[in-house]
């Protein structure tokens, strides 16, 4: 009767992640798939999002987000990051740092226009690009540390080039770029006047080899850099989708516009859990979670290792890259459900986070979970000694 999906829709598949999550639900097993970060939220966040649901805080909020968590947001940003944001002009609030990118592509990109994207990615980078007619054009970062090859990213340029993304601590990779690093993609953008966009959700998993330092500190790069982050992780609330956007005053209201017209606004209640854990947490709780969460990866990777899959060594963010060359299967995929039949932990194949042909060899798994579900996983792995 003529009518049919769109061009883009054939190619829109379940992501590899959401089809071992479920086939891991299926079968009862360990879910170290999803990066859904189930340890328990801070008291405080939950109790004020409590608090705010019965006093009334239930409606719309403005588009921008409510003024108490842009002001906590502002002054979090400016003590970290050592320059100045206006809560009024240069702060969002969105649904989640998926929003964010989503929005901000919206009102700063055209249909065809280029970004540069590294990979591994993470593939709702690509995928949200591709959904607005826009091209990733990806650069494979190299080595065993995922260095940056920047004569490949000069390379990668064209006249249509419009953005280069950055995800810094990285998902899949748990890269951290170094300052040299940031400094070349700064130079790049400076030279071809780009827009950079940063998804720091992972700013505060960081294991000591080196900092996180924010693009938008950089000499020349706070006009032109997107900063999106959130508290999905930091506060282990992934469903309740709180992101932000910080970034010049000239972008948020375009950014905004699109926010309002795809999410409306960040759920209101939720917007003031993460507000109280803003202004209650101190230093202490950041800290802490990076070395609880240190000691997961210790875990996890002492795991690996004892089962012969040879891990990555991430430097941030809470996953793990894992050499599965060695386990059943012609693709990543298919190990990763030979993997789940046989031991019942559920990973996720390497090639949802490349190219396609990459990352057959390769399995993601998450290590943001209680300790006595990560202990379970390890000892099921253990089915693989020998």
């Amino acid at each position: 009767m003529g009518l049919k999906v769109s061009d883009l829709a054939p190619r829109a598949l379940q992501s590899e992640i959401r089809a071992m999550t479920a086939e891991c639900q299926r079968m009862g097993g360990v879910n170290l798939a999803q990066g859904v970060c189930d340890t328990d939220p801070p008291e405080v966040v939950l109790r004020e999002a409590k608090a705010a649901m019965d006093a009334g805080f239930n409606q719309y909020t403005r588009m921008e987000g409510i003024e108490r968590l842009r002001v906590a947001v502002a002054a979090e940003v400016s003590a970290r990051h050592g320059l100045g944001v206006d809560p009024e002009g240069e702060v969002l609030i969105t649904s989640g740092a998926t929003g964010a990118f989503h929005a901000t592509a919206m009102a700063l990109l055209n249909p065809g226009d280029e970004v540069i994207v590294f990979e591994p990615f993470y593939g709702y980078h690509p995928g949200t690009l591709r959904a607005l007619r826009m091209v990733p054009v990806v650069v494979s970062l190299t080595g065993d540390d995922w260095a940056l090859d920047i004569d490949a990213m000069r390379a990668a340029v064209t006249e249509r080039t419009r953005a280069v993304l950055i995800n810094t601590p990285g998902n899949p990779s748990g890269k951290i770029f170094s300052l040299a690093e940031l400094e070349a993609v700064a130079t790049l953008a400076l030279e071809h006047n780009l827009f950079v966009f940063t998804d720091e959700i992972y700013e505060h998993f960081t294991y000591g080899k080196r900092p996180h330092i924010p693009m938008r500190t950089l000499p020349g790069m706070r006009e032109r850099t997107i900063t999106m982050s959130g508290y999905s992780k930091t506060y282990s609330v992934t469903g309740w989708r709180i992101g932000t956007v910080v970034a010049d005053a000239r972008w948020t209201p375009s950014i905004s516009y699109f926010h309002d017209m795809t999410y409306v606004c960040a759920p209101a209640p939720l917007q003031h859990g993460v507000a109280a854990g803003l202004e209650t947490l101190d230093a202490g709780f950041y800290k802490g979670l990076a070395t609880e969460h240190l000691s997961k990866r210790t875990m996890l990777v002492e795991a690996l290792l004892d089962a012969g899959l040879t891990p990555h060594l991430p430097e941030g963010a809470y996953y793990i890259l894992a050499d599965v060359s060695r386990l059943p299967g012609e693709t990543a995929s298919e190990k990763a459900r030979w993997l789940l039949r046989e031991t019942g932990v559920a990973g996720v194949a390497g090639s949802a986070f490349f190219r396609p042909g990459g990352g057959e060899g390769l399995m993601r798994f998450c290590f943001a979970k209680k300790d006595a579900e990560l202990k379970e996983a390890c000892e099921r792995l253990g089915a693989l000694r020998g």
